[in-house]
């Protein structure tokens, strides 16, 4: 048996790398074998010589993330305590293996005012955020909750901001209103509304309210149903494609044609959640098939490990796989 202690500054900022949930550090003893016991400014680790390594490198990479500016959120440190679980169970050194904390933290997207720069949580949020920025097209493909929409949006926004763009474009297939979606009370933004929702709460997280009405004033975002992109042609845009799985296979071909000049193309979706009947309509399904591989266009594929909302959620998410799997749940 081995033990170690790690000694901080002052117990805030000690409390600040497990997000001040002293639940996390049990967690991570249940993880890594580990006995973890914490005050005032200290923490020690006891365990076998490899897990208090591996507990102390989760402190070290958190503490690097922390003091060049990060947050550190449960999501952070559940991600961190990954990374170490997984290289203590393969002592393998690749560079999957290496991408730590800290190094998620490099990449950043929007931040200033009030609100924290947002950055990616995991692995593969990591690799979407370098997608979007070396490809034209990229489409977020995985389950609920993995931050493809909400990164999607960041990305949009950082790009507006920044004067690469001109202007947002946003739109969703209106599955559910068919084609009653002309009969609904309201002008067309307030009736596609509750289907763009997610990406207007997503806004909301990232931009101080004054800021977020300023770009609704100057129109420099734009939505509209899926139907109503037929015949433009979109020029120095983002244009994010939000539950793509419920497109039709006519309705994506049309939307990938309306890529302009200095534009940008973002189609995200869940092949599990399709609303359409049959499910093989999906356009989102096809373009999976017909697609990869074609230079300028990249396939971000999201996993359950990928889930930033609850614990509880990734669980869910792969109970309802399993019994779809064997045919228990349809």
């Amino acid at each position: 048996m081995a033990e170690k202690t790690l000694e901080f500054e002052s117990p805030h900022f000690l409390h600040g790398l497990f997000a001040d949930d002293l639940s996390l550090l049990k967690e991570m003893g249940n993880a890594l074998g580990l006995t973890v016991t914490t005050r005032d400014s200290w923490i020690k680790l006891e365990g076998e010589p490899g897990s208090v390594e591996a507990g102390a490198s989760v402190f070290e990479d958190l503490e690097q993330a922390r003091r060049n500016g990060g947050a550190i959120a449960a999501g952070s440190f559940r991600y961190g305590v990954k990374v170490a679980a997984e290289a203590l169970a393969s002592a393998r050194d690749s560079d999957d293996a290496a991408l730590k904390v800290a190094d998620l933290f490099q990449r950043r997207l929007l931040g200033g005012g009030s609100k924290p720069a947002v950055t990616p949580r995991t692995k593969n949020q990591f690799k979407y955020i370098e997608a979007l920025e070396s490809h034209d097209v990229v489409f977020g493909i995985g389950p609920a909750g993995t931050g493809k929409t909400y990164l999607a949006m960041a990305y949009a926004l950082d790009l507006l901001k920044s004067r690469q763009i001109d202007r947002i474009m946003l739109t969703r297939p209106a599955v559910e209103a068919g084609e009653a979606l002309g009969f609904l009370p309201g002008a067309l933004e307030e009736k596609v509304l509750p289907y763009l929702r997610p990406l207007y709460d997503a806004m909301s997280d990232m931009l101080d309210g004054a800021e977020s009405l300023k770009l609704a004033e100057k129109n420099l975002i734009e939505i509209a149903p899926l139907a109503y992109m037929r015949g433009r042609t979109l020029n120095r845009a983002c244009i994010i494609l939000d539950e793509a799985q419920n497109a039709s296979r006519e309705q994506m071909l049309m939307f990938l044609t309306r890529l302009g000049e200095q534009s940008k193309c973002i189609v995200t979706g869940d092949p599990s959640q399709i609303d359409l009947r049959p499910k093989s309509r999906s356009g989102l399904l096809e373009a999976i098939d017909m697609l990869e591989g074609i230079e300028g266009i990249n396939f971000t594929r999201f996993e359950t490990t990928d889930v930033v909302r609850h614990p509880l959620v990734g669980r869910i998410i792969e109970a309802y796989d399993r019994g779809r799997g064997e045919g228990g749940v349809s």
